[in-house]
C-alpha cells in the first residue's frame, strides 16, 4: 500500500481525515471518488492484510498454541496486531467505582483500525431506532430519520458486500431486491438453535454480514454507486475484480487475505489511493485542531511517532474519524482563546452521553450435538443466523421491565483446536480422564458446545462520559481520557432477560447451562462498558446547536468545516451493531463536505 512520511506532505490539501477505520475509510473513499484531494492521518503503523493475515496457520504453529495473553485477549491470531485494551505508552484513567463500572477502551493502533476486528455483523437501525425518545420519552431523538439514510445503507451494503435475506420484521429494514448477497446455510448447531428457539417464540433468521459469498457485480455495482464519474467507476471496478468470495476456511477475526470480508485496508483504502487523490502518513498522532483567525478550522498537529517530531498541517475542512473516544479526546485538547475547553464545546457537551451496546452471554452444552462427524465449515468464524428484537409490542405496551430491546448472537461448532480445547470435560464425563479416553472424550464433546450473547441498546446517561484528566499524559505528552461509566436498571434488567431467555433456548435444545445464566446476578452477568468495542457518542447530533455538537451531517455547530465521521454523533446506540450506521452516516456526511468544497463555503 503506497503511504508518504510526514517529510512528503503537501502544503495544503482540501481535507484531512484523522482515521483510517470504518468512518475515515468510507470518508476518503466518497471524496477522493470525487476529485477531492485528501491527507489522511493514521495513529497505528502501516498494515497489508494480504501479507500479513496467517489465514492458513494452525495453532501449533504458534506462541502458546494461539491462546490469548494480556497483550492479545482475543488469541495470537486475531488481527489487531497493535493495541487492544491497553496499548504501550497510551494509558487512560478509569474513575468510576465498582467492576461494571470500569470502561474498558479498546485502541487498534493501526492501519484500518477497529476493522481489522468486528465480527461483520452490519444491520441496519430501524424507524424507531432514529426516534427513540419520541416511542418511549427516554434519551434523545435523532435529527434525520431512516428515510433519510435508507439510500446510503444501500451504497455501503453493495459496495463491501453484505449476506443476508430479508425476513420482514418489525423496526428491522429489509434491504431492496439485488442488494444482499445470498447467505451461508446455517450449521449444524445453528440448525438447531433455530429450530428450537422459534418453538418458544424467539425468531431466528439469516445474519448480515460483511463477507463476500460470492463475487460482486462489478459490471453494474459501479455505474450504480458513482454515476457520470467514469474514474470512479473503472477504480471500483478494479477494487471489486480483485476481491473473492468465502470459502469458510479460517476464522474472520484473523483478517481476510483473499479480501473476502469488508476491512477498511481491503474495501476503502485501495481504491481511494487508486484515485491518485489520497496521502497517508501511518505513525501520527494528532494532538489537536489548529483554527484560523477567521473561526474555521485549518488544520491539525500531529507528532510522527518514528521520531517524536511534531509537524502541522493545512486543508480547507477537517474530518475527525478517530474513532468516538479519540475524536474526544482531540476536540477536548484541543484548546484556543475562542475554545478555552475544547474546539466545538461551546455547549460543554463534548465527552457527554457516552455509549456502548449492552453485553451478556450464557454457553450450555447439548447432548444431541455430540460426535458429530467434521464438516467443510469446522474451523470457519461467524455467525451465519441470528435473532432481532422481537417484543416491540410488548415493550411499547410496558410490559417489560425495560425500555431497550436486543439481538442474539449465536454459533455453535468445531471451531479449530486451541490450547484450551479439552479443559473443563470433568463436568460431563464423570470427573475426569486420561490418555486413549480422554481423546475420545474430547472427539465427543468438542462441536457440542453453544454459545450466545446479548447485544442491547444502553439509554444515553449523564453519567457516563470522559474528560481530559488533568494530571496523566501519554509518553508524547498529550493529555489523556478520564473515563465514568454507569447502567442504569433499564441496561441492568435487560441482561437479566437476556439470561433467562438464553436458558430457556438451551433447555429447549435438550441442554444444559455451563456458563452464565439467570441464577447470576445482573451486575456480574453485564460486561462493562466498552467490552463489547462499540462506543459511540460523545459530541452527539441533533438539530438544535444549543444542545449538540453536531449537525445531521456530522458537521460541528461551532466551526462549520469541522466534520465527525465515526461513533461520536451517534444519538443513541441501539441493539444493532454500529459500523453499518457510521459507515452510511460517513458517506452522507462526505456527500455534503464535497457540496460545501465544490461550492466554495471552505
Amino acid at each position: 500500500m503506497p503511504l508518504i512520511t510526514s517529510s512528503k506532505t503537501q502544503a495544503e490539501y482540501d481535507v484531512i481525515i484523522v482515521g483510517s477505520g470504518a468512518g475515515g475509510g468510507q470518508t476518503a473513499y466518497t471524496l477522493t471518488m470525487e476529485g477531492v484531494k485528501v491527507l489522511m492521518l493514521e495513529a497505528g503503523r502501516s498494515y497489508d492484510p494480504q501479507a500479513e493475515t496467517p489465514m492458513f496457520q494452525t495453532g501449533e504453529k504458534a506462541p502458546l498454541r494461539g491462546a490469548s495473553t494480556p497483550d492479545k485477549p482475543f488469541g495470537f491470531f486475531d488481527a489487531t496486531i497493535d493495541g487492544g485494551w491497553t496499548s504501550p505508552g497510551e494509558p487512560y484513567v478509569r474513575a468510576s467505582p465498582g467492576r461494571e463500572n470500569q470502561f474498558k477502551w479498546w485502541r487498534a493502533r493501526m492501519m484500518g483500525g477497529r476493522t481489522n476486528h468486528w465480527g461483520r455483523l452490519s444491520f441496519r437501525n430501524g424507524p424507531y431506532d432514529f426516534k427513540p425518545r419520541s416511542r418511549d420519552g427516554l434519551g434523545f431523538d435523532w435529527p434525520l430519520g431512516y428515510d433519510d439514510l435508507e439510500p446510503y445503507y444501500e451504497k455501503v451494503e453493495l459496495l463491501i458486500g453484505v449476506y443476508g435475506d430479508s425476513h420482514g420484521f418489525e423496526n428491522t429494514p429489509d434491504s431492496a431486491p439485488g442488494v444482499l448477497q445470498p447467505p451461508p446455510a446455517p450449521r449444524v448447531g445453528e440448525r438447531l438453535l433455530k429450530q428450537r428457539a422459534t418453538g418458544i417464540g424467539v425468531p431466528v433468521v439469516a445474519a448480515h454480514r460483511a463477507v463476500l459469498t460470492q463475487r460482486q457485480d462489478s459490471k453494474n455495482i459501479p455505474p450504480k454507486l458513482h454515476p457520470n464519474n467514469p474514474k470512479a467507476q473503472r477504480v471500483l471496478r478494479e477494487a471489486m475484480d480483485s476481491r473473492a468470495a468465502c470459502f469458510w476456511a479460517t476464522a474472520c477475526g484473523r483478517g481476510c487475505s483473499i479480501k473476502a470480508n469488508y476491512q477498511s485496508t481491503t474495501v476503502h483504502l485501495p481504491p481511494a489511493l487508486n484515485t491518485g487523490n489520497l496521502d497517508i502518513v501511518p505513525n501520527a498522532m494528532v494532538r489537536e485542531v489548529v483554527m484560523a483567525a477567521d473561526g474555521k478550522a485549518e488544520g491539525v498537529v500531529y507528532i510522527d511517532k518514528t521520531d517524536g517530531t511534531e509537524h502541522r498541517v493545512k486543508a480547507r475542512a477537517v474530518v475527525l474519524a478517530a474513532s468516538a473516544a479519540s475524536t474526544v479526546r482531540i476536540l477536548l485538547n484541543s484548546k484556543s482563546k475562542d475554545f478555552p475547553d475544547g474546539v466545538a464545546n461551546s455547549t460543554g457537551l463534548v465527552g457527554k452521553y457516552l455509549m456502548d451496546t449492552v453485553g451478556a452471554s450464557v454457553g450450555g452444552q447439548i447432548p444431541m450435538l455430540e460426535n458429530l462427524p467434521p464438516l467443510n465449515e469446522d474451523g470457519a468464524g461467524g455467525a451465519h443466523v441470528y435473532a432481532p428484537w422481537w417484543l416491540y409490542k410488548e415493550q411499547i405496551a410496558g410490559q417489560l421491565d425495560f425500555a431497550r430491546g436486543y439481538h442474539i448472537e449465536m454459533g455453535s461448532g468445531k471451531m479449530m483446536p486451541n490450547v484450551g480445547t479439552g479443559a473443563g470435560l470433568e463436568q460431563f464425563n464423570g470427573g475426569g480422564s486420561w490418555g486413549r479416553k480422554f481423546k475420545e472424550d474430547v472427539r465427543r464433546y468438542h462441536g457440542s458446545f453453544c454459545g450466545m450473547a446479548g447485544r442491547g441498546e444502553m439509554i444515553p446517561n449523564e453519567g457516563s462520559y470522559c474528560e481530559i484528566d488533568p494530571v496523566v499524559t501519554d509518553k508524547w505528552g498529550i493529555p489523556v481520557l478520564r473515563f465514568y461509566w454507569e447502567w442504569s436498571d433499564h441496561e441492568l434488567n435487560q441482561v437479566a432477560h437476556m439470561q433467562q431467555t438464553f436458558a430457556d433456548i438451551i433447555s429447549a435444545c435438550g441442554g444444559r447451562v455451563t456458563r452464565g445464566g439467570p441464577e447470576i446476578n445482573r451486575r456480574d452477568a453485564i460486561h462493562p462498558g466498552g467490552d463489547i468495542i462499540h462506543e459511540v457518542g460523545g459530541a452527539i447530533m441533533g438539530d438544535d446547536r444549543r444542545k449538540s455538537v453536531t449537525n445531521q451531517y456530522g458537521a460541528t455547530w461551532d466551526v462549520p468545516n469541522l466534520y465527525l465521521t465515526d461513533g461520536a454523533p451517534f444519538v443513541s446506540n441501539a441493539d444493532k451493531n454500529p459500523t453499518l450506521t457510521l459507515m452510511a452516516l460517513a458517506w452522507r456526511a462526505s456527500d455534503h463536505l464535497a457540496g460545501e468544497l465544490a461550492r466554495g463555503n471552505f
